[in-house]
């Protein structure tokens, strides 16, 4: 996992202008010797291009692709500034992170960062935080256990003709992903679970509960238990109030008796009607596509798509199946950005509204023309 070491956050800095924003940040990525000289107009280039502001005050300013070659080592330069700096249409930047990336190693660097940035609350905090506080925020330390819902969590095809092993298999998948300890396995294992109704059921325990997370299995076939449908079973381990709001979003499609998309999606498409990404109320399109730029869906490709998709009226999220499964809001770079797509990884999209068709249209055509770089 990427580290960022303190000696490469820049504290308290002062910018008339983006551009100054950016020479200071290439400066600093020449001397620690991540880049050789004239990277910096390579940055500069890619401004024009495109702007690297990210949202929440963040900033990534990088080197185009024809100056790769002038990358030296993969690294990043902090630079704070708290009087903020004007990136573009109004939009303010308090920290600009400086990277610098021989190939794709900058995707997992920005999916580690921009999971911390994502999170709106975190942004006032980093027009003033020191150096040791701002690492600890960019890095993660400072940020609430994460709620684990994701698709490894998820299990599709499970072959069960009863409840207890639904009850072992998610209970076993919470423990193995650190959420729960033994007493919590013992004790929904041992209990009876609660039907819903159209073949829900759901179980969690007042004990043993480590980090919030959601577990999901599903049965093959559907059977009868106490003269109910058992089609699939939601396991809640609760240690803060963020379960409530997947528990929410079951709850409205329980009373829109829509649960039979549950009983039909795969791993994703549960993962995306358990989350506030999709209105499940609506009728929805999907369709998926292949990302084929060599470099996934860094910063200018990114901007490409949600460029796309801002064009439309509709609700859009975007999945990568090849990654943690969860839906992302189509219109937030960041977000998309944080997906951590690579080449030959498969995105879904889901569309909701009036022009849903139209837009998985132009998604479709924008993907297959390389996003702004060509067809890899």
């Amino acid at each position: 996992m990427f580290q960022l070491e303190v000696q490469a956050i820049h504290t308290g800095a002062s910018a008339q202008d983006k551009e100054e924003a950016i020479r200071q940040v290439a400066a600093a990525l020449t001397a620690a010797g991540n880049v050789a000289e004239g990277y910096v107009n390579g940055m500069l280039a890619r401004e024009q291009q495109t702007t690297t502001f990210l949202g929440n005050g963040i900033a990534i300013p990088h080197g185009t692709t024809d100056t790769r070659d002038l990358v030296l080592k993969t690294g990043v330069q902090v630079y704070q500034f708290p009087q903020g700096v004007d990136w573009g249409d109004g939009q303010i930047a308090w920290v600009a992170i400086g990277i610098a990336a021989k190939s794709d190693e900058h995707l997992a660097l920005l999916r580690q960062l921009t999971h911390v940035l994502s999170d709106d609350s975190v942004a006032d905090q980093l027009k003033t935080a020191s150096a040791e506080d701002l690492r600890a925020l960019l890095m993660g330390e400072k940020q609430a256990a994460e709620f684990k819902f994701d698709t490894s969590l998820i299990a599709t095809e499970v072959a069960a003709s009863d409840l207890m092993t639904l009850q072992a298999l998610n209970a076993g998948r919470l423990q193995a992903a650190g959420a729960v300890d033994a007493s919590f396995v013992a004790s929904v294992v041992s209990g009876a679970p609660l039907s819903l109704g159209q073949g829900i059921w759901l179980n969690d325990s007042a004990s043993g509960n480590l980090n919030s997370a959601v577990a999901v299995s599903r049965a093959a076939t559907p059977f009868v238990h106490q003269g109910e449908n058992v089609a699939l079973l939601l396991t809640v381990a609760a240690a803060d109030e963020r379960p409530l709001e997947v528990l929410g979003y079951l709850s409205n499609l329980l009373q829109a008796n829509k649960a039979e998309r549950l009983l039909k999606a795969d791993a994703a498409g549960i993962l995306a009607l358990l989350t506030s990404e999709v209105d499940e109320a609506a009728e929805v399109l999907t369709a998926e596509f292949t990302i084929r730029n060599e470099h996934g869906l860094h910063a200018r490709p990114g901007t490409a798509l949600v460029t796309v998709i801002k064009q439309f009226n509709s609700d859009i999220t975007v999945t990568n199946l090849d990654g943690s499964g969860k839906p992302a809001n189509g219109r937030s770079l960041m977000k998309v950005v944080a997906l951590g797509v690579k080449k030959g990884h498969r995105l879904r999209f889901t569309a909701s509204g009036e022009d849903a068709q139209q837009a998985l249209n132009a998604i479709e055509e924008a993907i297959n023309s390389g996003l702004g770089e060509g067809v890899a």
